[in-house]
């Protein structure tokens, strides 16, 4: 910076421009808060169908979440401005305090130009009358002082401005279109995370001399960074596409077999960079994109530690999926890698896809925990479970979808292909119980149905809940309990099984039907299933009790409905059991009773975020109204929380010794006297908390001669659609 340049400037067009940027701010606050208050809560509340459900909701809350990354960028340029102004100014003032002490001591500062300048001493006017003969007023140390107090001012001066530019350009071109979500309070916040990354990224090409400490440091720098853009992007641009995938191939060979603090280390960094690589994959900026491409463009390239001794290292493929277990990955990128291995792995066969990713890469180990990465179809699957729009993406064709499912048999990537394909349906992220989900659209519809029509396939669809996958599937079938009680009940009955889906008539009863009886065989699945099932029965007799309008009949007969057709899932589920008993003995009771406390751990957790109930979007808030004054009595979160609490704290049936809900599957009337009695209470629990008219034992009848009815009604369409040992 030019000493006249930062002496002279005028900020106060700097300050004008802050001071727009502010109000801009402060504007955008408001245009995101009616965003979020108005444009996306009633869309979510909205009752999409057809293109609408498909395109315009998913434009509304792209809209929506545009406004709030605007609000913060304008925010985020505001603060960088006005720091950096600040910081300028007073740099000028000591800059000008420096020249003002200089000037006392007969020292003079020129601007020489081009980031130059000059300090020089004064002529004494009594030059030629002293004895000495020193010609000059000023102290040629005094001089060198001042010279070395305005370079280092200059110097700050200057750095201070090129880094807010630079962060600035950076904070700009996050964002292709529209704006980017990066936050910062402050010039120097930003600064420091680009001058971080840059740090990381020079140790991290030579990592082979990276000791134990400085590996550690690494790893504390990049937890504390690991969520910011600006250091994401400048850590994976500054060590490349080929040099990302060449750092974690030579940590995984050089600490291969760690233990003790060296192992939880080596795991805590592969999260840590998986999730600085996440974070880094929103990026739209030109070199992100570049760089995106070009990592998938190492997909198939061998990948060797520079001190191995095999020629055989590990695909870009393996080293890609293993960083991508932690964090979500922006969806354009998942599609696009996820089309390259999905290619593959089809070209491959359904048998042959383990010999094609593990086969002869025996010494590739690319976790420090549980698997090896070998399979990158499993880290793949394990992104997608964190991008439910990315996973939508992966398994809309049905071909794909049933390759996948038949590659089960033949490999290990069961779990993870079910937790993908639960995120996929049901909206939410894997493991994320705080999330609201969305209605389900068309595309998720047919996905599920895809699904439970795969799993009800005679020839071999039950083995499907075999491989590490019954506990998604029995989350799935809690999410769409709504859409499987219609299809159950029948047409006529939609204002009376509330739902907001897009295709709330998508599944076929047939395939629900042996989808819940082959689900009902894994323990966890099963628990799932009773847990959707009594929330979703608990929280629509709360409904039509609390608000009788719901159904323009009369109340007691859409108490009747969904008794009965409580009735029929509880009914498929308890003879699929007994089934199961015949054929051979199932797993102790204890067994199943550890699936109903992790399982209502899990529907605990996810009911009592109030809306939607989670990756359970059991009761949606429609029809538009009608339901708030429900939801105000504790309708989404009261009546079903309590039949949760029922289950998991093993509550006894009445009149019974020692007999708690659902805890002896094996015997069926004990099962149906568990699902008797849990709707039950669940009325009982509803006309209490709504002081309702209706009377306590008149409904408790009215539900033990509908469920029963269910009941037997299950027997009969589990005789007509499946083969079972019993019939």
């Amino acid at each position: 910076m030019d000493l006249d340049a930062l002496r002279f400037g005028n900020f106060s067009k700097l300050g004008e421009a802050i001071t727009d940027w502010e109000q801009m701010t402060k504007k955008l606050a408001d245009l995101k808060r009616d965003a979020e208050n108005n444009l996306k809560n009633k869309a979510v509340r909205a009752k999409w169908s057809g293109v609408n459900a498909n395109v315009t909701r998913e434009f509304v809350d792209k809209t929506a979440a545009e406004f709030a990354d605007a609000h913060t960028q304008a925010d985020s340029i505001a603060k960088i401005l006005k720091d950096t102004r600040s910081e300028l100014i007073d740099y000028r003032t000591q800059l000008n305090d420096a020249i003002e002490r200089g000037v006392k001591q007969q020292l003079t500062v020129v601007d020489t130009g081009d980031g130059t300048f000059m300090v020089s001493t004064s002529h004494r006017p009594d030059w030629s009358s002293d004895p000495s003969g020193n010609t000059m007023a000023g102290d040629q140390k005094a001089a060198d002082t001042l010279r070395n107090d305005i370079t280092r001012i200059l110097g700050k001066a200057t750095e201070s401005d090129n880094s807010a530019a630079k962060v600035l350009k950076l904070l700009v071109d996050q964002a292709k279109y529209g704006f980017s979500d990066a936050k910062y309070g402050d010039r120097d916040s930003a600064a420091k995370a680009v001058a971080a990354a840059q740090k990381l990224a020079k140790m991290a090409k030579a990592p082979d001399k990276m000791t134990l400490d400085e590996i550690a440091d690494f790893n504390r720098t990049m937890a504390m960074y690991r969520d910011d853009s600006l250091f994401s992007e400048q850590f994976a641009r500054g060590l490349g596409p080929k040099g990302t995938l060449q750092f974690w191939t030579e940590m995984t060979h050089a600490h291969a077999g760690a233990r003790g603090s060296e192992l939880e280390t080596m795991k805590s960094l592969q999260k840590n960079l998986g999730l600085t690589l996440a974070t880094a994959s929103f990026s739209d900026s030109e070199a992100m994109q570049e760089w995106k491409k070009n990592l998938i463009a190492e997909s198939n390239t061998n990948f060797r530690a520079s001190t191995s001794l095999s020629p055989i290292g590990a695909l870009g493929s393996q080293v890609i999926s293993s960083l991508m277990r932690q964090g979500q990955y922006d969806t354009e990128f998942l599609d696009n890698y996820r089309e390259k291995l999905f290619k593959a792995d089809k070209g491959a066969g359904e048998s042959n896809t383990d010999a094609l990713w593990v086969k002869g890469y025996d010494g590739v180990d690319l976790i420090f925990g549980d698997g090896n990465g070998r399979d990158p179809l499993e880290g793949l699957f394990v992104g997608l479970s964190h991008n439910p729009e990315a996973a939508v993406h992966a398994f809309e064709s049905k071909a794909d979808l049933d390759h996948m499912l038949g590659t089960t048999g033949y490999t290990d990537r069961g779990p993870a292909l079910g937790h993908a394909l639960e995120a996929a349906v049901t909206g939410v992220v894997v493991g994320d119980s705080t999330a609201v989900a969305l209605p389900h659209s068309e595309e998720q519809v047919a996905i599920m149905a895809n699904i439970t029509h795969a799993v009800a396939q005679p020839d071999g669809g039950a083995e499907l809940v075999t491989k590490g996958m019954g506990e998604s599937f029995g989350h799935m079938a809690a999410s769409y309990m709504p859409e499987i009680s219609l299809e159950m009940a029948g047409k006529g009955a939609e204002s009376i099984f509330i739902t907001d889906s897009a295709a709330p008539d998508g599944l076929n009863k047939g395939d629900v039907t042996r989808f819940l009886y082959e689900v009902s065989r894994d323990n966890d699945g099963r628990a799932a299933i009773i847990y959707g099932e009594s929330i979703y029965t608990s929280s629509l007799l709360e409904a039509h009790i609390a608000d009788p309008s719901l159904y323009d009949g009369n109340t007691s007969d859409a108490i009747r409905a969904v008794a009965e057709n409580a009735g029929v899932i509880e009914g498929v589920v308890g003879h699929s059991v007994a089934d199961a008993e015949i054929e051979n003995s199932t797993q102790a009771e204890k067994d199943y009773n550890d699936s109903i406390k992790s399982q209502g751990d899990f529907f605990k957790t996810v009911i009592s975020t109030g809306v939607g109930v989670g990756s359970v979007a059991l009761v949606p808030a429609t029809p538009a109204g009608a339901i708030t004054s429900a939801a105000v009595g504790g309708f989404f979160g009261g009546v079903s929380g309590m039949a949760i609490d029922r289950l998991m704290e093993g509550k006894e049936i009445d009149g019974a010794l020692d007999d708690a809900l659902y805890r002896t599957g094996q015997d069926l009337n004990k099962a149906q006297d568990s699902a008797l009695q849990q709707t039950q209470w669940s009325a009982t629990d509803a006309i209490t908390a709504h002081e309702s008219d209706l009377k306590e034992e008149a409904t408790q009848n009215l539900i033990r001669e509908s469920l029963n009815s269910g009941w037997s009604r299950s027997d009969q369409i589990l005789e007509d659609i499946h083969a079972r040992p019993s019939a």
